[in-house]
């Protein structure tokens, strides 16, 4: 290939095109033309051009400069494996599949042979249920205030009275007297010892007397709300007694002067009641406020009577530690102290036989022929303060009581001892529990009155207490002792069988 020619050089006085040339004088040279280079660009090029072509250069070394970031965005690593494990810094990963011990409190099943229990009022853990409805009691401290009151639930009702002998002739008696007991309700919603009906009582007391109505319905589950068959006569009920407690906690206002405390207890029993089946904050004051009354009156001895800090009997007292204990039980605020009081009570003034047996006060003579009464409530008292189901004194006086079982004979009933001696005996449960309930689940249904403006209710006629209590009085206690098989659950441990087995 030839070389490259160069093109031929402009004649002399000629003009570049595009621009006019000034000359200079050089080695003597005149008009000397210059070749186009680089060097005209810097010398000669107008200046929006140079600036153009700097800024342009800029902008293509930035473009580059990006291209190269982002070609740099793509991380290469390079694994090497080394014959070391050196020092981790990630912790090691867990092992989810294998078993973790972890401590829980459940229910478990009973041994055959059973230890004391130190804490009778310790209700179970939520569960459901076991098949024969053998509801049990704990070692555990309460969980759940309100729950030693599950009994009365529906299923739970059923359940408990098929397996400690309740039968459909109990339960149609419950019945037949709390509509009884609807009947003779009174337009303001209360109650009345005096009322329109047959046999009253010889003094009015109508707190008492509400309180003993409402007691009755709640036992078998019946309460102010929803729309069953008594909660309307439930909710006028309530509606008015708690316009009757009074600024100090108390519900008594009128009757006799020894009415006092067993119209406080009652209503403090019914009241915590209410409020431990149904959680509603609405009482939870009301009931406090009753429960912090009963303790102001407790005496230096440990036990109550008819005037505030003022003498000491078992029957008053009884009631009290009964509505103090339903406080317990649903949540509410009962200092330890008051229930180790009422234990130096019993020790020191109405015990006797070295705890199997009970009198009224401590002034009475023992007489070991008496009427068992008394003891069926100290002992009810011992139950509920702690003392074990086989412990001596508590065996022997049971004994006592099935020696005096439940007859309809004039003058030898008594509806109040067979209140505390049903729940005694049905605390022990087993053979005992058997053999009184055998009586008992009869007796009372068959004297219920069948026919007539007193159907359902049962005649105070013969009774120990029947004319001072009258027959709304009896007819409550009367339903309460056949409400035993669910109203309380079992102060005490049980064997469970599974599937009834």
């Amino acid at each position: 290939m030839p070389p490259p020619t160069l093109p031929p050089p402009a004649e002399a006085g000629a003009r570049l095109p595009g621009k006019h040339r000034s000359t200079q004088k050089t080695s003597g040279l005149d008009h000397e033309p210059k070749l186009i280079g680089v060097g005209w660009w810097l010398t000669d090029a107008p200046a929006w051009l140079a600036s153009a072509a700097l800024h342009l250069t800029v902008l293509i070394l930035l473009a580059l400069l990006a291209i190269a970031i982002d070609e740099d965005r793509n991380l290469t690593l390079t694994g090497v494996f080394a014959e070391d494990l050196g020092e981790q810094l990630i912790e090691p990963q867990l092992d989810l599949s294998a078993e973790i011990e972890v401590d829980e409190l459940q229910q478990s099943l009973t041994p055959e042979f059973l230890e004391p229990v130190p804490l009778p009022l310790a209700a179970p853990t939520p569960t459901q249920i076991s098949p024969n409805a053998r509801a049990l009691t704990s070692l555990l401290d309460i969980k759940t205030p309100g729950a030693a009151f599950a009994g009365r639930e529906e299923g739970t009702r059923i359940a408990l009275l098929k397996a400690y002998g309740g039968t459909e002739r109990t339960e149609a008696a419950v019945l037949a007297g709390l509509r009884w007991l609807r009947r003779k309700q009174q337009r303001d919603g209360g109650w009345s010892l005096e009322g329109r009906y047959a046999n009253p009582a010889n003094t009015e007391n109508r707190e008492a007397a509400t309180a003993m109505a409402l007691l009755a319905f709640q036992g078998a589950g019946h309460l102010p709300e929803g729309k069953g068959e008594f909660s309307k006569t439930v909710r006028e009920g309530w509606e008015w007694l708690l316009k009757r407690q009074q600024p100090d906690g108390s519900f008594f206002s009128e009757g006799r002067n020894n009415h006092r405390y067993y119209t406080d207890a009652l209503a403090t029993i019914a009241l915590c009641e209410l409020f431990g089946m149904t959680r509603n904050n609405d009482y939870l004051l009301s009931a406090q406020s009753a429960i912090d009354h009963l303790i102001d009156g407790q005496t230096t001895v440990g036990g109550w009577k008819y005037r505030p800090r003022e003498g000491n009997d078992l029957s008053v007292t009884g009631w009290v530690l009964m509505a103090l204990k339903s406080g317990r039980m649903a949540g509410l605020e009962v200092p330890s102290e008051v229930f180790e009081q009422v234990t130096e009570f019993l020790d020191n003034d109405v015990s006797r036989a070295e705890g199997s047996q009970y009198v009224y006060e401590r002034s009475i003579v023992f007489n070991p022929e008496q009427p068992p009464a008394m003891t069926a409530v100290g002992l009810l008292c011992r139950q509920y303060l702690g003392w074990p189901k086989d412990f001596v004194p508590l065996r022997q006086g049971v004994d006592l009581l099935l020696n005096h079982p439940p007859e309809w004979i004039d003058r030898r009933r008594d509806i109040y001892y067979w209140y505390y001696a049903t729940q005694v005996c049905r605390h022990i449960g087993g053979d005992t529990w058997n053999e009184w309930n055998g009586v008992i689940r009869e007796v009372l249904p068959d004297h219920q009155v069948k026919s007539g403006s007193e159907e359902g209710s049962w005649s105070p006629v013969g009774d120990r207490w029947g004319s001072t209590g009258g027959r709304l009085y009896q007819t409550c206690l009367s339903i309460y002792v056949l409400e035993v098989y669910y109203r309380h659950l079992p102060l005490y441990r049980e064997g469970v069988t599974i599937d009834g087995k």
